[in-house]
């Protein structure tokens, strides 16, 4: 009977042990992330298995050019899988289209009454805040939709790409 008992004893510490060893890994090391939908496209596919960092993320500036995962700033339970195009300071040039229309024949007025103009704006990343877009920029709800984003919402960095094998690269 005592026998028995040590042995669940120690599954049970063994379990708690390894629960909490994989917690502190995935909370402050890295974890596997998986992509849906399209807006990182064609760098990242739905379905894609990522590998990444939380390192960086705590101890040093981030980049122009990595890719990040972040808590969603208009769905705080959503994480978002972006690329940092501005950093604190920069300067972000955004093209302004001119404004949908409601019909066809909203449209086809405005077309013959105006030629398209494009407007140009500026905006300025303030510091403790990042600009991120998705790579696929006819379908990304990102920076140019929400403005910058808090440096705090960032979570972790993806390093490279697992699955599919076949695309398997360091990013």
């Amino acid at each position: 009977m005592v026998s028995v008992f040590s042995k669940v004893k120690d599954v049970v510490k063994y379990s708690i042990m390894y629960a909490c060893l994989t917690h502190c890994t995935f909370e402050y090391v890295g974890d596997f992330v998986v992509c849906n939908g399209p807006s990182m496209e064609p760098t990242l596919h739905s379905k894609n298995i990522l590998l990444t960092e939380r390192i960086s993320t705590r101890f040093h500036n981030p980049r122009r050019g990595d890719i990040i995962i972040a808590v969603s700033p208009t769905d705080p339970k959503q994480f978002i899988c972006k690329r940092i195009i501005g950093i604190p300071g920069d300067r972000i040039v955004l093209k302004n289209n001119a404004p949908p229309t409601d019909t066809a024949a909203d449209a086809a007025i405005l077309a013959s009454t105006k030629p398209k103009l494009i407007e140009f704006t500026e905006e300025y990343v303030p510091r403790g805040f990042i600009w991120i877009e998705g790579d696929n920029s006819e379908n990304s709800s990102d920076s140019r939709y929400y403005g910058p984003i808090p440096q705090g919402l960032v979570k972790s960095r993806v390093v490279c790409r697992l699955w599919p094998l076949s695309e398997m690269r360091m990013l």
